[in-house]
Order: C-alpha cells, then sequence, then structure tokens
C-alpha cells in the first residue's frame, strides 16, 4: 500500500492564485488542502504571521506576487517572514503568478489562440505580466477570449471580467510545472522547497 500524501495547506492572494497554488503542490507529490486568503495582498501581509505560526504543526505554502514591492524577491520576503518555521514554504513570484504561466509557453499560446512566437521567452524579466496575458488576449484568434480576458474600453478595468476565470481554466487544464519551471526560476525554487517539505528528492 501506499503511504498517504502528505497535506499542504495554502494561503494566497485571489482566485488565479489558488489554481497555481492547488497544481504546485500537488505537482511536488503532495495533496493540497485548504486554501486561505484570497482577499488580496495586504489581506495576506496582515495574516501572515498566523498561517507562519500554523506551519509549525504542518506544511504550508503561502504565495505572494513581488509586483513592484520590491526590486527583487529577497527584501520582500525579509519584509513579510523575518525568521520563517520550518513547516512554511513562503515563495514569491516574479513578478506575478501570470508569469508562472507564461513559462508554459506551448500551452499557454494554444490556450489563448496566439502564435507561440508571440509569447515572451523569459516571462521572470518582464515588468506586468498580467499585461503582457491581457496583450496576447487582444490578439487571439478566438473572439471568446478576446472577449472574456480584454476589458472593455471605457470600462476603466485592466482586465476583462472573466480574465480571472479563464486564468483558472488553463491553470487547471492545461498548465504544465514541469514546463514552466524551466524557464521560471522563482517557480523552480517553489517547487524544490515543497519537495523538501514533503520528504520526497
Amino acid at each position: 500500500m501506499h503511504a498517504p500524501l502528505i497535506l499542504v495547506n495554502s494561503a494566497v492572494e485571489g482566485l488565479a492564485d489558488e489554481a497555481v497554488a492547488r497544481r504546485v503542490i500537488a505537482h511536488a507529490g503532495a495533496a493540497p488542502g485548504a486554501v486561505y486568503g484570497r482577499n488580496g495582498k495586504m489581506d495576506l501581509r496582515q495574516r501572515i504571521a498566523g498561517y507562519a505560526n500554523a506551519a509549525r504543526h504542518s506544511p504550508w505554502l503561502v504565495l505572494v506576487d513581488l509586483d513592484r514591492d520590491a526590486p527583487c524577491a529577497p527584501p520582500l520576503r525579509e519584509a513579510w517572514v523575518r525568521n520563517p518555521t520550518p513547516g512554511l514554504c513562503f515563495r514569491i513570484c516574479v513578478r506575478s503568478v501570470e508569469a508562472w504561466l507564461l513559462a508554459d509557453a506551448e500551452s499557454i499560446a494554444d490556450f489563448l489562440g496566439v502564435p507561440r512566437s508571440r509569447v515572451p521567452a523569459q516571462p521572470e524579466t518582464l515588468d506586468n505580466p498580467k499585461l503582457t496575458v491581457v496583450n496576447l488576449a487582444r490578439v487571439s484568434r478566438r473572439n471568446k477570449i478576446r472577449d472574456d480576458m480584454v476589458p472593455r474600453e471605457g470600462s476603466g478595468r485592466n482586465i476583462g471580467a472573466a480574465y480571472t476565470s479563464r486564468l483558472v481554466e488553463f491553470t487547471s487544464s492545461s498548465w504544465r510545472p514541469e514546463i514552466a519551471e524551466q524557464r521560471s526560476d522563482s517557480l523552480r525554487r517553489t517547487l524544490g522547497r515543497l519537495r523538501e517539505l514533503v520528504g520526497l528528492p
């Protein structure tokens, strides 16, 4: 009989991040547990001490976007979690979770209905990966992708009404972390740390 998978709880900024957290936990050989947060970065920041404390008793993954909060990940990590508890996998997406999704260029090009050549080769160098995804959707050959993911003119929004649900769909159905980690150092490090936590090589 196989030993039961180790459960890893997580805390994230939003729904797209939740889908990514579940995929990376499963890909690292663990079982996705409860997901907390989903109320934005400020809420996550206020609750990080509680999540870190919970990680004294069981493994936790906390995912945060770097955005423009710091020039690179280490200063942001220091500001949030100075002395992480052993069970805490606190990880920063450079610069946002969309970069991790763009790192599987072939799959996201197929999903968005754009040529593979349009997907940036180094997503972690992008200043605004979310805008990159929106702009890729803007040139999609699929009307539904454009309608869902691109903001309507004059709406004052920076993403389309169904942008997040489309990202969740892509992450759950098509995204390949094993491919994406080859183009994303922050994703590769996250998967490595998760495997350490659950005792896998």
